[in-house]
């Protein structure tokens, strides 16, 4: 006999394992469907550290989705009693008038943030692990630090388990059809019943939403850790994490000395290499780590030590790079969940309340009219204006 549930979320990555948390937690019985292990190594949830911040650079808009966010993360760490969200302040590193930096203070002074901006004097003196032109500032922004995603997921799969969700790892999804009555999902274990379906598969959502195909593009993510020169200048309580304007050549990210591996760096979508996400990820080669070292000797000379590890993920770009977070076109019982685009993994305990929200109410009162499929295809839309092919 199909077992039957009033919500069934394939992929229990981030957004996925946070969804069947709030559903589970609102007394709906939910079954979550995972083709890896919990917190793998082959999606967008791994690393030992993520960046959250409020003061969003990219659009202020995010900003109120980000304090519930917060909030979120910390009732979270209240239920599991454990930290996962740590303060350290973010720094945020360029020139007055670059987006990072511009449209950082823009959302603070927008949404009432406090921020501070420091000249390259008081940088050197404050924060002496970086390294800043005459013609160059830093915004501090006080709220920010980092997220430990592998403990979140764990932590969002207990809470969900807890309440009473079922969940079935080492299971592929092949299959979604869409009825009047809900929906049947098939693997390769076997078939499920569901009221409504979340789809929050990361690089693999093309496989099951179609109309992605193309769109949603996986991409080869690499970071790196350093021993660091400076160790005073770059310990935690020392250094806070930082993101840098670079113009033309980026932006790039990193952390303070938070485990034994050193300081975390990174470039924000590396080299925008399209991959397989079937395929394993390919390897970490000598032009991936000549761009992070050759940034870490010019920008943060403190942390210019030994490269003692690499790892790569997959960011999965949409046009615009914002979020999708909404029904399939034509299928009520269907929500695909796309929210990253390489920044999204801060909002994933308000990402689960509203991929709640859409599956159970369908819709939500927690603002995403940037999220919408119809926001998407004017993106899309003006893209190919711009660029005509």
């Amino acid at each position: 006999m199909t077992a039957q549930f009033d919500v069934a979320v394939i992929g229990l990555g981030a957004m996925g394992a946070a969804a069947a948390a709030h559903i589970a937690a609102r007394g709906q019985s939910v079954v979550g469907i995972e083709a890896f292990y919990p917190a793998h190594e082959l999606g967008s949830s791994h690393g030992d550290s993520r960046i959250i911040r409020l003061g969003y650079f990219e659009d202020p808009a995010y900003v109120p989705l980000l304090r519930r966010a917060y909030a979120n993360w910390r009732a979270l760490e209240a239920r599991v009693r454990e930290d996962l969200l740590t303060v350290t302040g973010v720094l945020q590193l360029g020139r007055p008038d670059s987006p990072i930096v511009s449209g950082s203070r823009q959302a603070c002074e927008l949404h009432g943030l406090p921020f501070t901006v420091f000249g390259p004097d008081e940088v050197r003196a404050r924060f002496p692990a970086f390294a800043l032109d005459d013609d160059e500032v830093a915004l501090l922004e006080p709220e920010g630090g980092y997220l430990r995603p592998e403990a979140a997921v764990m932590a969002h799969l207990k809470c969900a388990a807890r309440d009473g969700a079922v969940l079935r790892f080492g299971e592929r999804v092949t299959a979604i059809e869409p009825g009047d009555a809900g929906v049947t999902i098939m693997s390769d274990l076997g078939r499920v019943r569901a009221r409504k379906v979340v789809v929050a598969t990361g690089p693999w959502i093309a496989e099951l939403v179609p109309s992605l195909k193309g769109v949603a593009k996986p991409i080869k993510q690499v970071v790196a850790w350093f021993q660091p020169r400076d160790s005073f200048a770059t310990a935690l309580g020392r250094m806070p994490v930082f993101l840098r304007d670079e113009g033309e050549a980026g932006s790039f990210f990193g952390f303070p000395v938070i485990g034994r591996d050193g300081v975390k760096v990174g470039k924000h979508c590396h080299f925008f290499e399209e991959i397989d996400p079937d395929r394993p990820n390919p390897a970490v080669d000598d032009r991936d780590t000549a761009v992070l070292e050759d940034f870490v000797a010019r920008r943060v000379p403190g942390a210019a030590g030994v490269r003692v590890a690499t790892s790569t993920c997959r960011y999965t770009l949409l046009p615009g790079e914002n979020f999708l977070l909404d029904h399939v076109p034509g299928e009520p019982n269907i929500v695909a969940a796309s929210p990253c685009s390489g920044h999204g993994y801060k909002f994933a305990s308000v990402i689960g309340e509203i991929l709640a929200d859409l599956a159970l109410d369908g819709g939500t009162a927690l603002p995403v009219a940037l999220f919408s499929f119809e926001a998407l295809q004017r993106t899309i839309g003006q893209a190919s204006a711009i660029n005509p092919t």
